[in-house]
């Protein structure tokens, strides 16, 4: 043998002992430590919960009725008024047509693929409360869920967080699409829909007044607004005789943001119980000892709204998984061509510095960080829904996502129509002289947001 051979031979073999030593290395490394082992099965475990918390969540914000069937469908039995008399209930029924005006949407990843292909092709009769039944049969209604008899009546209905707080893209046709949670439904007309049932006595007993006062006040709400104080203070209708609901709000962006509503009340899990118990009516346990003020909240504090319990109850376990949802939903980024990049641009310079919006609206949650609360007075406003709630003040709106809920107006009420009078009422109540083109760059900036 050469000696170019045993020279090749002792090389390859140094190879081979290296990267055997470096394998092993390796291995030692993936294997680590029992404390590194511990850390990743940890580290699995914490995501793994997490995933099937948010999963959870999201199937109470979509499918919960927390036993509200009891309200909706066994009290004032809005159920009847949907099928008609045709089926059993009161009235015309609710066609589809009808129910999409009222601003209810249609879960297109709930229907079958051939309903689908008939929708598009016309072929089903949205005239047809029957129809409607067929949709609630499947649960596409975003929001309402039905339950049927073995006959194929509609025995009661319930409805969930996503009734408000979602809607869809229109990507099968206006109010047919894939659903986006969070997003404040601005179509929705809650009072209509909720005039439609046939027995409005236990609301009106509750607010002491006949059934057809009941009706002029949610007659009066309009598209996108609700009135959650109307059960606790019995004011209907403002000073101005204006309506006193307010607009829906998103339900996404709230990460990292203190205050719920648009006047405080508490955060994200107060007002999901809140609403669970007392809007709902769903079966729950819920405590506030504010509402025991009978100056302030005379019809909660009458009806015992403060210290309400139920048995069982269907709320309480389920408000962790509903929080942790709804700080997933971030807000949606502006689409592209919705605003004037090059003006957006100026406009942020403008929002930091001499708009003097950051001061309050602080980045990236576009609220204050702590006690986000402000006097009517700071904020050049009438009182009167800040009077409604505990600390008597607004809260600073977070601002991301403002885009996809133009329609109804800005501030709680809706009371500015456009970006430019909210610009304008600021540039008045905080002496900023902007001039025309500043306040124009600020609005396309609010819009990128």
């Amino acid at each position: 043998m050469t000696r170019a051979v045993h020279f090749g031979l002792a090389v390859l073999g140094s190879l081979i002992a290296i990267f055997m030593i470096q394998s092993s290395v390796r291995a030692a490394d993936h294997e680590g430590s029992p404390a590194d082992h511990e850390d990743a099965v940890e580290r699995d475990a914490a995501e793994r919960n997490t995933q099937k918390t948010l999963t959870e969540g999201r199937r109470i914000f979509r499918f919960d009725t927390f036993g509200d069937e009891a309200y909706w469908g066994d009290t004032i039995r809005l159920h009847q008024a949907i099928e008609g008399t045709r089926f059993g209930g009161v009235g015309p029924g609710v066609s589809p047509k009808t129910a999409l005006a009222v601003g209810l949407k249609v879960d297109v990843d709930a229907l079958p693929r051939p309903l689908v292909e008939s929708l598009k092709a016309g072929r089903v009769n949205l005239d047809d409360p029957a129809t409607t039944l067929a949709l609630m049969k499947l649960n596409a209604v975003v929001g309402v869920t039905g339950t049927f008899e073995s006959n194929g009546a509609l025995r009661t209905i319930g409805i969930q967080c996503a009734l408000c707080h979602s809607t869809v893209d229109n990507s099968l046709a206006p109010g047919i699409g894939h659903r986006l949670d969070g997003w404040a439904n601005r179509d929705l007309n809650v009072g209509a829909i909720v005039s439609l049932s046939p027995d409005l006595s236990s609301a009106a007993a509750l607010l002491g007044v006949n059934q057809a006062a009941v009706r002029t006040v949610l007659a009066a709400w309009g598209p996108g607004r609700f009135d959650a104080e109307l059960f606790l203070d019995g004011r209907g209708f403002r000073p101005d005789g204006k309506t006193a609901a307010v607009l829906i709000p998103p339900a996404f962006g709230l990460e990292g943001v203190n205050l719920h509503t648009w006047t405080g009340w508490g955060s994200v899990p107060y007002w999901n119980a809140f609403v669970a118990v007392l809007e709902m009516h769903g079966k729950g346990n819920f405590f506030d000892s504010r509402l025991d003020d009978a100056a302030q909240f005379p019809v909660a504090a009458r009806a015992g709204f403060g210290n309400t319990h139920n048995d069982p109850d269907l709320v309480s376990a389920k408000l962790p998984a509903l929080q942790a949802y709804q700080l997933s939903l971030r807000a949606p980024r502006a689409p592209e061509g919705s605003f004037d990049r090059a003006k957006s641009a100026k406009g942020k310079i403008l929002f930091d510095t001499t708009a003097r919006c950051a001061t309050c609206h602080v980045p990236p949650t576009f609220t204050e960080p702590g006690w986000n609360l402000h006097t009517p007075q700071e904020l050049g406003v009438d009182a009167f829904q800040a009077d409604r709630s505990p600390d008597k003040r607004y809260r600073t709106t977070p601002l991301k996502g403002l885009w996809t809920h133009m329609e109804g107006g800005f501030y709680h009420d809706g009371r500015f129509a456009t970006l430019v009078d909210v610009v304008n009422h600021y540039d008045s109540q905080l002496g900023l002289d902007l001039s025309v083109q500043q306040k124009d760059e600020l609005v396309e900036y609010l819009k990128s947001l």
